[in-house]
């Protein structure tokens, strides 16, 4: 893998409820949030990891699909 591939991740993120945010997170030698997204029930967003996200936090009920499968968060 070369060090520039993570560019081309993203991961697919729809809410399953209102209120569902997303957290852009950096990279580097401190971690911070650099950027909040909020979703209403239904909305999808797709996010790309970039020289600068290296996470993204996600608080509320929705379905995550990356290249790796899917996932849902909270309850």
């Amino acid at each position: 893998m070369e060090s520039k591939d993570f560019l081309s991740d993203y991961i697919v993120v729809k809410a399953l409820e209102n209120g569902v945010t997303l957290f852009g997170l950096t990279r580097g030698q401190d971690t911070k949030f650099h950027h909040t997204e909020k979703l209403d029930k239904g909305e999808v967003m797709i996010a790309q990891f970039t020289e600068h996200t290296s996470a993204i936090k996600i608080r509320g009920r929705a379905k995550v699909f990356t290249k790796h499968g899917q996932i849902e968060t909270g309850e």
